[in-house]
């Protein structure tokens, strides 16, 4: 009989995993995702900025699958995973699984402060970067009507938290569209009581990259006009007000998360195999521990069983891209009654944009930066695409975009709902 393999997630890891046991009619593969699509992660920061629209970085499930006769999609949200019975209980139904594949990813990690949880504006997934789109954009309307030079200043002050890749590659667009469209397109505007602010509790931005990354992003942010801070973090957000952990603090409408992520909670598996962060705890053929027939891919798992990486792999998209490709032929050899082969990381290196032609590149050899690192990035961001379309239609908007500045994409949209019920 076809072992039934259930994929929870369809990002990096669940897509990879889909097409290493695609046409293998020994696998009938369900994947459940609460969204009808795929979408691409470290572009969604040009979604919420307008640069973008979301369809260049997204792709439906059902059309993805559609010429694999053993792939079918399950639209729900799970709910809790039921090991003895062998099956996952979502918001749409119950299925049962031979085996079970965990790849949910990660969601915003506040550190338990409330406020923040409650006002900040995170930007994980689609809806989110849309709805930070339409806020930005009614926050530069209000502002070009308000005359009170406080209550201006306050609503055009934009506070970034976290200084990794997201929020590097977010304040050089963000700083870069106030150069070339606030001048234009928002003349009632007072240009000197724009603070764009980005944050990070660390000494140097790009923390996890090379010193040349490192001082290539603030030295350009800083030319772009971005207040950076570093050594300080967020403590609280109240009455209008970011309070920084040094006691000061910045007046602003608009306090956008990148600062950190945590596992999405999965009801159902033991309590000793949830570690730090939320993750879950993997062994070197990526099973979760004290289960049977269940393994985690990608920022969800820790795996700590490499020498190399003893507090556990980056939460990169290459690492959960190389552990669905390892288990997809793990399965196969299970069946095919071989010995299995354990997980390799291979570091293939990091990367992040600052600004227009201007990025970073670290090689596992060797780092550069500069246009050839700006091309270098594009291609990388272009080729994971899922969609012949999307990739032809995002380099040419790319490169109109690039030469005129001037991307045409800022609407304000807001999604009705129906009352009438179905």
């Amino acid at each position: 009989m076809k072992k039934h393999v259930i994929i929870v997630g369809g990002g990096f890891a669940g897509i990879n995993l889909i097409k290493s046991l695609r046409n293998d009619s020994r696998f009938r593969v369900t994947l459940v995702d609460k969204n009808n699509y795929h979408f691409f992660p470290p572009l969604i920061y040009q979604v919420a900025t307008s640069f973008i629209e979301a369809s260049n970085i997204s792709y439906p499930f059902r059309k993805l699958i559609s010429k694999y006769d053993n792939i079918h999609f399950h639209m729900g949200n799970l709910l809790k995973v039921h090991s003895e019975s062998k099956t996952i209980e979502t918001d749409t139904g119950n299925l049962k699984y031979d085996y079970l594949v965990l790849a949910l990813g990660t969601e915003p990690n506040f550190f338990g402060m409330e406020n923040v949880k409650r006002y900040a504006l995170p930007m994980k997934n689609i809806e989110e970067a849309l709805y930070l789109r339409n806020y930005m954009l009614l926050n530069l309307e209000e502002a070009a009507r308000n005359k009170d030079v406080k209550a201006a200043e306050k609503l055009q002050n934009v506070v970034i938290a976290g200084g990794g890749p997201t929020g590097v590659e977010l304040a050089g667009m963000l700083a870069e569209m106030g150069r070339y469209i606030a001048e234009k397109e928002y003349p009632e505007i007072k240009l000197g009581l724009s603070n764009l602010y980005l944050i990070d509790t660390l000494p140097n931005l790009l923390s996890s990259m090379s010193e040349m990354a490192q001082e290539t992003a603030y030295q350009t942010l800083e030319k772009l006009g971005v207040k950076i801070l570093l050594n300080v973090s967020v403590k609280d957000y109240a009455d209008g007000k970011v309070i920084l952990s040094d006691g000061k603090t910045i007046p602003t409408e608009t306090l956008i998360w990148t600062s950190g992520v945590i596992g999405r909670e999965v009801p159902g598996l033991p309590e000793k195999s949830i570690d730090r962060g939320r993750r879950i705890l993997v062994d070197g053929y990526n099973k979760v521990l004290g289960t049977e027939n269940i393994y985690a891919l990608g920022d969800i798992c820790l795996q700590l069983t490499e020498k190399e990486y003893p507090k556990g792999h980056p939460q990169l998209a290459q690492v959960a891209i190389q552990q669905a490709k390892n288990l997809g032929n793990n399965f196969k050899r299970i069946e095919d009654e071989k010995v299995l082969n354990p997980f390799r990381y291979n570091n293939k290196g990091s990367m992040a944009i600052i600004s227009k032609f201007n990025a970073v590149v670290d090689l596992p050899k060797f780092s550069f930066k500069g246009f050839i690192a700006w091309l270098t990035w594009l291609f990388i961001h272009i080729l994971p695409l899922v969609g012949f379309r999307n990739k032809i239609r995002l380099a040419l908007e790319w490169l109109r975009l690039f030469i005129t500045n001037n991307p045409s994409i800022r609407l304000i949209l807001y999604p009705k709902r129906n009352n009438t019920s179905k």
